[in-house]
């Protein structure tokens, strides 16, 4: 783990917004509307915490911890090393810029300068690399700040509904509340799409890097007449447990769940 992660400008932006959000909402949105004394306010007030609490808590497991690392004493299998979709077996999986062998799935990344198992991509928000060790934790950071910011635009429409007259004759409270809605609701919508996007590649066992790879192989596998499956994709429900975890109840605990693939080694469908 490395603290000085946290020490960069898009890291820094993130707990940021983070806390701009938490605080207009709290003191603003829900004060305005009902007032923080109240139960209404207590509970909305909490609901909000809970839920900014488990995005920092997210986060700090984004950036903090490693994504996977190759071990140093890893050597490949080169009796399987027919699924590495190369007549040169294990010399294909090794890797030019680090010059070791790297497992299936696990990719080189240039920023971090090393091989990274299962990568999915290099996010320049948490300052680290989502792959293996961490990608629960990046995608139950994008799913609680969806839900965070799409329960702040709730608690906006009903403070503008209760307040809107009150609103129209302050225009410096009014220009306010309008950059808070466009601000909160084009963010709701961001979020949203990245979580739709990587709800679909949990449900497909794919990483970023695996989606891009198997538009080609699709493709030529529908030139050749052939039909083309992600070789990992073991069904949708595996495909879940193998990121989440097999207990249902800590599917959303961001702490990562160890489970039967150990990062070098998985499933594939032809095995299930």
């Amino acid at each position: 783990m490395s603290c000085r992660r946290f020490f960069s400008i898009p890291v820094l932006s993130v707990i940021l917004v983070m806390g701009l959000v938490y605080y207009v909402t709290l003191f603003v949105f829900i004060d305005d509307w009902v007032g923080l004394r109240s139960s209404a306010g207590k509970l909305n007030a909490l609901i909000f915490t809970s839920l900014a609490s488990l995005c920092i808590f997210s986060l700090s497991i984004c950036v903090l911890l490693d994504p996977g690392r190759v071990p140093s004493s890893y050597a490949p299998d080169v009796e399987n090393s027919s699924w590495s979709g190369s007549n040169n077996g294990a010399e294909a999986r090794k890797c030019d810029k680090c010059f070791a062998y790297k497992p299936l799935r696990t990719h080189h990344c240039r920023v971090c300068r090393r091989c990274v198992l299962k990568m999915d991509h290099h996010c320049v928000w948490i300052n680290n690399c989502v792959g293996y060790a961490n990608y629960k934790a990046f995608f139950l950071l994008v799913f609680y700040a969806t839900v965070a910011c799409i329960y702040s635009t709730v608690l906006l429409v009903c403070c503008v509904f209760k307040n809107g007259e009150s609103y129209a004759g302050n225009v410096p409270l009014k220009t306010f509340m309008v950059s808070c809605g466009v601000f909160i609701i084009g963010l709701s919508i961001t979020l949203g799409t990245l979580l739709g996007w990587h709800i679909y590649l949990i449900a497909h066992n794919m990483t970023t890097i695996e989606h891009y790879d198997s538009k080609r192989a699709l493709w030529l596998a529908g030139k050749s007449g052939q039909s083309y499956r992600h070789q990992f994709d073991l069904g949708v429900y595996k495909n879940i447990t193998s990121v989440l975890g097999s207990n249902i109840i800590k599917w959303l605990c961001p702490t990562f769940t160890r489970n039967t693939e150990d990062g070098i080694n998985f499933s594939a469908s032809r095995d299930s």
